[in-house]
């Protein structure tokens, strides 16, 4: 019997080569971070409220650099909503138009390996957001913004991430509902699709590309209900459940958009289970899903364990490279907010406009009205409870006046459509009272009725920058008529009388007049498709922008109520709002 013997040097080849096997076939672990509507909370600062914040993506990076170390690979995403909210974006989208924009120095600095484009990013315009498509080191991601004349994807429709030997599919959508809210020109040669039949196009791609995981990054808000597909002219605003429980493929869906929390299992049409993740809003959580990699693969597909999470970003403490890198742009920001722009000689606040007139909203409707000439204005408390000090004023304080950057408009309404918009807008946030003891303001109640306090403050049950009043013409609002029949016009402020018949200039932000909201299109009953006839000219630059100039020119300025306009019966009144107000705010008026 002959023995053969095997060299030391077969030996060690036969042993790296197993080690290399087994390394490619062992497990792997992997956390994906989801940041969603940022809103320009970058720095753990409120250049508004000119006040720190335990919370940033300051705050965030440190969380994420510790995970990094111990994971074998993370991905870090972002679902949109970055270019609007606090004023260190709006300076790097409009103000300093040179330098590297800082939403993108940050993202680069934090290493994101993709980001979805948001409605807000659109509301910035092209000049905004095809430059962060050239100055980020990662693909803006939405497949259903595409060509209107080609119908291919503006953006990249989705995005092939490989670590550690791991192949993971990044697919973007946005919230299709964009020209609800947005003038066409912000996106001029783009049109928007259905969520879900943009998906059904591209999963047979991606799945071609034999990815051993599937992500969705929708900004587009989470309803486990909501997942009947849409065969209206008008788009779903949050179809992400549509799209999750109708177009099998998907392994995590990371959603935004709608400023809620989702951390959620969820079964789709083939019996699939789904993982579901939102997280938040300004830098306050952030989502994050854990995934374990087995050697075990079916069908050639790599098996996995998947988790998710919601992290309290306040935590974590702001890293400090992170300070260290951007305290150059903060001194710029820091400066731009405090420069003066005039003086006020009294203090106004959000917090009358719900009960009548209030210096406020009217400081609105006076600039609206000077611009346009226009015979109405209508407009509203975009923050809902923000204060404008007696003193001086600052840049700063004009993003607490007004919150969004809306073009303004002037469009043509009949006096009938008028008396219809107002009808649907007190709708929005006032009740039929059957005594003076009733609910005056529509907040959000448990099933006794009583309202629902979150700590220790009631809410609205609808967003305050809806609730519209109008300068220009004077009238009533009487609590005791039902919906729909409680406004009565009177006239004119300036003496003329007022016609249901004939057709009037009303002067309206640009998201208002694009829809948004209802008060054309529910309210005054004028087609979707007819708001653009009726519009008769818009700025060029957004309302606040006037604003400011306004009050840099005047100096000085005296903000009064109009009281053109107040709710009766006036001692019902009185009586809510002696107990409402301090419901909402925590004090007695």
């Amino acid at each position: 019997m002959k023995i053969r013997t095997i060299s030391y040097l077969t030996i060690k080849l036969l042993f790296m080569l197993l080690m290399v096997s087994c390394s490619g076939t062992g497990k792997k672990s992997i956390s994906i971070f989801e940041t969603t509507d940022v809103h320009g909370v970058i720095m753990p600062y409120d250049f508004i409220e000119k006040e720190k914040l335990n919370f940033s993506m300051a705050s965030s990076f440190n969380y994420i650099k510790q995970i990094r170390k111990e994971k074998d690979a993370t991905l870090l995403l972002d679902d949109g909503d970055n270019l609007q909210g606090q004023p260190e974006v709006y300076y790097y989208n409009f103000i300093d138009t040179v330098q590297r924009h800082f939403v993108t120095e940050v993202m680069n600095y934090m290493g994101y390996d993709a980001c979805t484009v948001g409605n807000h990013d659109i509301e910035a315009g092209h000049g905004v957001y095809d430059r962060l498509v050239k100055e980020d080191n990662f693909p803006l991601l939405a497949a259903n913004a595409v060509y209107i004349k080609t119908g291919k994807p503006y953006f990249k429709p989705y995005q092939i991430i490989e670590k550690e030997g791991i192949k993971i599919a990044v697919f973007g959508l946005v919230t299709p509902a964009i020209p609800n809210w947005l003038p066409p020109e912000l996106y001029s040669g783009i049109e928007f699709k259905d969520m879900v039949e943009t998906a059904r196009k591209w999963m047979p791609v991606i799945l071609n590309e034999k990815p051993d995981l599937v992500v969705g990054l929708f900004h587009s808000g989470w309803d486990r209900t909501e997942t009947k597909l849409q065969h209206t002219h008008y788009l779903s605003e949050n179809g992400s459940a549509a799209v999750a429980y109708n177009v099998p493929g998907f392994d995590i869906i990371f959603n935004g958009h709608d400023h809620k929390l989702a951390n959620e299992k969820f079964v789709n049409s083939a019996g699939d289970t789904v993982l579901i993740l939102d997280g938040g809003s300004r830098s306050e959580k952030l989502a994050e899903a854990d995934i374990t990699f087995t050697s075990r693969k079916i069908k050639g597909k790599r098996q996995v364990k998947i988790a998710g999470q919601i992290i309290n970003v306040a935590d974590f403490k702001p890293d400090p490279e992170f300070i260290t890198r951007f305290t150059p742009q903060y001194k710029i920001i820091d400066e731009y907010v405090n420069r003066p722009i005039g003086s006020s000689s009294a203090t106004i606040t959000s917090r009358d406009s719900y009960f009548g007139p209030s210096a406020f909203v009217d400081m609105i409707h006076t600039i609206q009205l000077e611009i346009t000439g226009a015979d109405i204005s209508f407009a509203a408390p975009l923050s809902f409870d923000v204060q404008i000090n007696k003193g001086p004023i600052t840049v700063g304080d004009m993003f607490k006046l007004y919150r969004f950057e809306n073009l303004l408009y002037t469009m043509s309404l009949s006096g009938d459509e008028v008396q219809k918009y107002l009808e649907y807008s007190y709708s929005e946030w006032l009740n039929t009272m059957n005594g003076p003891f009733d609910l005056l303001l529509k907040l959000r109640t448990g099933k006794d009725g009583k309202p629902t306090l979150t700590n220790d403050k009631a809410w609205f049950k609808n967003q305050s920058y809806n609730f519209d009043s109008a300068a220009g013409i004077n009238y009533t609002v009487d609590i005791t008529k039902p919906e729909g029949a409680r406004i009565k016009i009177q006239g004119f402020t300036d003496g003329r009388s007022f016609d249901k018949n004939k057709m009037y200039k009303v002067a309206v932000n640009s998201y208002r007049g694009n829809g948004g909201g209802g008060h054309f299109t529910e309210g005054a009953g004028i087609a979707k498709d007819e708001l653009r006839k009726r519009l008769i000219t818009s700025t060029d630059h957004d309302l606040r922008y006037y604003i400011l100039k306004s009050i840099e020119a005047k100096k000085t300025i005296n903000p009064v109520p109009f009281n053109n306009w107040k709710i009766i019966p006036e001692k019902w009144l009185k009586t809510a709002m002696s107990s409402e107000y301090a419901l909402l705010f925590g004090i007695n008026k």
